[in-house]
């Protein structure tokens, strides 16, 4: 007789990627379709742990038959029903392309997408967001998702010239941080950013999608809400000197080109890190990290 546990689980042996609900293991390296489906891997024991863990939908799991009894528990607990594939590590280090890879995927579905007004009324006060522009590097993503959930930001804002934070290598990055946090993708570009006034007239705090970063900035200022940049290039303002104590979202760009000019005009001020001479700036990641734990030392929150 079958064991009923077995069959609920949907446990299945492969020896290749070839079934069709395997696809999105097999087109890893093409991010755009997983887009196009609103679902993305999640990869590293780790990481695939955080997501049965988390509220988010998992469509699947592939893992050596070693780890079934690991995480058996996790995907009994899921309340969908979780499709599982056993592989040998092998045939799961080719596809990912390194050896040390410790043999566990898993597709699961990016949430909805959340409006800036509902994380407006969601977020208590201090808020803290955090926003990105033309932050293409998925690593570098991954790693700034990391530090806005371990500094207690409420929100992440991806600007629409920046890499998705569901992207595979971002996903990773973040060791699987990015499914307690709230993303709001700016996806459509539009014209030059209008002023408060007319994105208060227009309510278009709820209509998040058709707006750039610069004009989602205007709209958290006309709210209250002082948008940062966090800017190398600035003789204005040092970090310490800058005020994170209230409502506040601090800007992060690119380590090659900054902030752009439109984004940078968005926000109240331009604020930079004290370096020592011959040093430009720091990674992205690490940049994000000061500039975070700074904004939670003056909530008296460390």
């Amino acid at each position: 007789m079958d064991n009923p546990l077995v069959a609920s689980l949907r446990i299945q042996k492969i020896s290749a990627f070839d079934l069709p609900e395997l696809r999105p293991y097999a087109t890893l390296r093409r991010p755009l379709e997983h887009k196009q489906q609103g679902i993305f891997v999640a990869e590293s024991e780790k990481v695939v742990r955080r997501l049965l863990e988390s509220k988010l939908t998992v469509v699947s799991v592939v893992l050596p038959e070693k780890w079934l009894e690991e995480y058996r528990p996790l995907l009994e607990a899921r309340p969908e029903n979780v499709a599982v594939y056993l592989a040998d590590k092998k045939l799961l280090e080719g596809l990912v392309g390194f050896t040390m890879f410790q043999g566990v995927l898993a597709v699961g579905k990016v949430p909805p997408p959340v409006s800036l007004a509902e994380i407006l009324a969601q977020s208590p006060s201090p808020k803290c967001f955090a926003a990105v522009d033309e932050l293409a590097n998925a690593e570098n993503l991954g790693a700034l998702v990391r530090n806005c959930v371990a500094f207690g930001v409420q929100a992440l804002l991806v600007g629409e010239t920046s890499s998705s934070p569901y992207l595979r290598r971002a996903v990773r990055n973040s060791m699987g941080t990015i499914f307690q946090l709230p993303v709001v993708e700016l996806n459509q570009k539009r014209g030059p950013h209008e002023s408060s006034a007319e994105l208060r007239r227009r309510g278009i705090l709820g209509s998040q999608k058709n707006l750039t970063l610069a004009q989602t900035l205007l709209a958290l200022r006309a709210r209250g809400v002082r948008c940062i940049a966090a800017h190398p290039h600035t003789d204005k303002r040092a970090l310490s000197e800058a005020d994170f104590s209230g409502d506040c979202c601090i800007v992060f760009g690119s380590e090659g080109n900054g902030i752009s000019k439109a984004v940078l005009e968005s926000c109240d001020e331009a604020v930079a890190i004290p370096m020592s001479a011959g040093v430009d700036s720091l990674n992205v990641g690490a940049a994000a990290a000061v500039f975070l734990y700074e904004a939670k030392r003056q909530r008296n929150k460390i």
